[in-house]
């Protein structure tokens, strides 16, 4: 894909959505980690419906720790892999106490080495709460980035690297969420929504669908 066809493609992103975020919900750097952390194969939904509860009360490591991982389970049993997920939650509120005065460090070398943190995790938490332009390539990203063509991969590190080059500067702080809405409500994975696409005649994926 050639420079000005992406820029057309970012620009009309900015122009649909000036603003965009996250569809989680929180309200501090640590409840954001938390969120996500919990989000890994679940719905940003069923993660929002969780935590609503969790954060009245559970906000900061201290308190996560103290609630413990069986409490933590009570709040999240309707997400996947639950379990797992709380021994996680507790496991890295403890480093963060420990470690980092109980705050979330701005750093990916740090933030990966926390339970549940991988590199994904770790971009959603330096994008959305420290301001810092990383794509986070989730199912979504991955699969609008290769049916555009705005950034062909193999893997969701190749498409990262080339999310990172080729997007233009000034776009490239909200291109993680453009991307994710896109895939989330519009370039559906079975059948994409291409009439109401508002880069349809920029996209290069071939078998797009047709208007009904």
């Amino acid at each position: 894909m050639n420079p000005e066809k992406r820029r057309e493609i970012f620009r009309r992103f900015r122009a649909a959505k000036p603003n965009p975020t996250t569809e989680l919900r929180y309200r501090t750097p640590y409840e954001l980690l938390v969120a996500v952390v919990l989000s890994a194969q679940a719905t940003d939904k069923s993660v929002n419906q969780a935590s609503a509860a969790l954060f009245e009360q559970f906000d900061t490591p201290e308190k996560m720790v103290k609630l413990g991982v069986a409490g933590l389970e009570s709040y999240i049993r309707r997400i996947g892999l639950y379990r797992t997920k709380a021994k996680n939650v507790v496991a890295l509120s403890k480093i963060l106490l420990a470690e980092h005065g109980g705050e979330v460090p701005a750093s990916r070398e740090a933030l990966e080495r926390l339970p549940g943190v991988g590199r994904k995790t770790a971009n959603v938490v330096l994008n959305t709460a420290f301001g810092q332009p990383t794509v986070a390539v989730d199912t979504h990203i991955f699969r609008v980035a290769n049916r555009t063509g705005i950034a062909p991969g193999k893997d969701p590190l190749e498409v990262e690297q080339k999310l990172l080059k080729f997007t233009p500067p000034e776009y490239l702080q909200n291109a993680h969420h453009w991307l994710i809405l896109h895939g989330r409500y519009l370039c559906l994975a079975r059948k994409p929504r291409c009439p109401n696409c508002l880069i349809r005649d920029l996209c290069e994926f071939r078998p797009k669908t047709k208007d009904v």
